[in-house]
This record gives structure tokens, C-alpha cells and sequence, in this order.
């Protein structure tokens, strides 16, 4: 086994799971979320659709910037609190948040670290894999919207009066949060390595906190959330224990399965096989045994179609899917498995479809 090699590629993830853990833990406890659902609920004029649109439209943009664990984690509470406030259906926020944690998961390097590790590979600048998976992303982004408003159509229907707004402990600092969460994504793009990007960006929130509101960072501290450290060790286990499968014959095997080429068969077969594999173990081990047999961008794009938007049928599929039951959990909101198996096998079979189709015109 290759260590060193295996160690260029998992430090600066880690490092990167680190930063953005740190910034988005702290942008959450000093309010920033909380406003984000206050403005959502005066700009949606008492309409339960328009705040359902806003509440999809900041989801979207908060997994594409700060990834899908965030959304999963820190928009899931809110958005859910916000629907109990406002006497909505609590069910249709919470499959919100969850479907676009993963399906918005495609547009920048920072919003899944199986874009990280495809980015990395394939030597890819930020700029370069954004620009080539943004139509699909967009695409599996508005199948999903389309799917949920079908849905929950009864849901969306009704008005609300306006909710009391969230109490903001200190209004510099939340300025400060906005504005370092809204540079993330332009730094990414402009080419700023994003790890360093994440650090950054953790490092000027963490330091103001200290200095304006030193009890966020200690309570964030005690809370065991402000570092991920179990996370940091499963997902080096993981690139371990894949490694070494990769070193007794896996890509042989999986190279059988997946087939080779660029036609819309050879990218589905590639998808659906990403699908399955993150559904059976995981989406993160899945994509790294299947790495091997993405051998170009395109069968990359299929590939991360697979495992970004397919580990939405069974709660294990996605890391963020196990955050956002436990979310939910804590909200008071019952989920039903055998239902979200059954919404999730409809929409990552519309997903996939839309995906690899679109990546096939783009390609062909």
C-alpha cells in the first residue's frame, strides 16, 4: 500500500472537512441560518409556496458552497422550526433539505468531498469542473424541485402569518459570517486551492468569534460539533480500507461491471452502478473502488450523478442523510424508512435519467 501517495490525497480533504466544519458550525451559532429563515419569511408574503422557494433556492446555494453536510445538519433545524412556526408541513421541509443536500451536491468542488477527490484526479481546476457539470447539476436540481412540488402540491397550497424573528447575538459578527460564507464560492472558482479557501475562511470567523463572542466558540467546543473528529476518522478508515481493496484486484472486478466508453449506455451502466454501490455501502467508499474505471471527464461527471444524487434510498447511502435523520429526529419529525425508500427510488430513477441524458448531449 502506497501511504505516501494515499496521504497526499487524504490530508488536504481532511483539511478541507475541518475548515468548513469549523465555519459553518460557527456561522450557525451566531445566527446566521436563523436570519437566512427570518428573511425567507418576510420576503415569502405569508404565501407557504414562495417561503417553501425561497427556503429550496437557499439549500440549494448553502450545499453548492459550504456542501451538503451543512445543509443536512445546520439548514435542516432551521427550515424545519421555520414550517412548525409558520404552521407548515413540517415532512416537506425536511425532505427538502435532505434531496437537495444531495442532489445540489454537483456544482462547485466544496460541495461533496466526492467532487474533492474527482477534481483532484483528474487535475481539474475548480473553474474547469465547474464549468463542465453545471447543466447538469442545474438539471438534477429543477427534476428534484419538479418531483417535490408534485409531491407535496397539497402541502405548498395556504398562507401563514409572519413568525417572530430570531434573536441575533451580535450583528457585526453576523455580517462578518455572511460575508466570509459569500466569498467561498467565488474564491473556489477564481482557482484558490479550496482547502486553503475553507481554512481561511474558518480561521477569520473563528479568530472575530474569539475576540467578540468568546462563549460561541467554547460552547461549540463543548457540544463536540466544532470539530468533526469522528468523521475525520471514518473517512480516513474508509480510504484505507478501499485502498487496500483496490490493491487485492477490486478494480479488475469493477472494471468488468462498469464497462468502458462514452455512449449513453456505457455513462448509465457507470451510474446506476455508482447508484447501487452508495446505496449498498456508502456513497464516499463507493465512489473511491469506482474511481479507477472513471477514467475521463465525462465518466467522472456519471459517475459523481451516481453517487451524489443516487444515496438518497436507503438512510446509510450518505453521510448526510444519517446527519439529517438525526436533525430530524431531534425536531420531533418521524420519518418513515420504508417511505423515504420508496420517494427516493422514484426520484433517483427520474435523476439518473435526466442526468446521464443531459451529460450524453453534452459529451456526444
Amino acid at each position: 500500500m502506497d501511504l505516501i501517495g494515499l496521504a497526499e490525497r487524504v490530508v488536504p480533504i481532511l483539511v478541507f472537512l475541518v475548515g468548513m466544519t469549523v465555519l459553518a458550525e460557527l456561522s450557525d451559532r451566531i445566527g446566521l441560518f436563523g436570519r437566512i429563515a427570518d428573511l425567507a419569511a418576510r420576503l415569502g408574503r405569508g404565501s407557504v409556496l414562495a417561503l417553501w422557494l425561497l427556503i429550496t433556492a437557499a439549500a440549494v446555494l448553502i450545499t453548492a458552497v459550504l456542501s451538503l453536510d451543512t445543509t443536512a445538519v445546520l439548514v435542516t433545524p432551521v427550515a424545519v422550526a421555520l414550517a412548525r412556526r409558520v404552521g407548515a408541513d413540517r415532512l416537506l421541509f425536511a425532505y427538502t433539505t435532505v434531496w437537495l443536500a444531495n442532489t445540489a451536491s454537483l456544482f462547485l468542488p466544496s460541495s461533496n468531498l466526492t467532487n474533492l477527490l474527482a477534481m483532484q484526479r483528474l487535475e481539474l481546476t475548480a473553474r474547469g469542473f465547474a464549468a463542465f457539470t453545471w447543466p447538469v447539476a442545474t438539471a438534477l436540481v429543477l427534476a428534484t424541485v419538479a418531483l417535490l412540488m408534485n409531491m407535496f402540491r397539497r402541502s405548498l397550497r395556504g398562507r401563514y402569518d409572519l413568525p417572530p424573528r430570531h434573536r441575533i447575538p451580535d450583528r457585526p459578527l453576523l455580517v462578518l459570517a455572511f460575508l466570509v460564507c459569500v466569498a467561498i464560492g467565488p474564491a473556489i472558482v477564481a482557482g484558490a486551492p479550496v482547502y486553503a479557501v475553507a481554512v481561511a475562511g474558518a480561521a477569520v470567523l473563528l479568530i472575530a468569534t474569539i475576540v467578540r463572542r468568546r462563549e460561541l466558540v467554547l460552547a461549540a467546543l463543548r457540544s463536540g460539533h466544532l470539530v468533526p473528529w469522528r468523521l475525520l476518522i471514518g473517512v480516513t478508515v474508509l480510504f484505507l480500507l478501499v485502498q487496500l481493496a483496490h490493491d487485492h484486484g477490486l478494480p479488475a472486478l469493477l472494471s468488468q461491471l462498469s464497462g468502458a466508453g462514452h455512449g449513453w449506455p456505457e455513462l448509465t451502466r457507470l451510474t446506476v452502478l455508482g447508484a447501487v454501490a452508495a446505496n449498498l455501502i456508502n456513497n464516499l467508499p463507493a465512489y473511491l473502488a469506482l474511481e479507477p474505471v472513471a477514467d475521463s471527464l465525462a465518466r467522472t461527471t456519471a459517475l459523481l450523478i451516481g453517487v451524489n444524487a443516487g444515496p438518497l434510498i436507503t438512510p446509510w447511502a450518505s453521510l448526510a442523510t444519517l446527519l439529517w435523520a438525526g436533525r430530524c429526529r431531534a425536531a420531533g419529525v418521524r420519518i418513515s424508512w420504508r417511505d423515504f425508500a420508496l420517494r427516493g427510488l422514484l426520484l433517483v430513477s427520474v435523476l439518473l435519467l435526466v442526468g446521464v441524458g443531459l451529460l450524453s448531449l453534452q459529451t456526444g
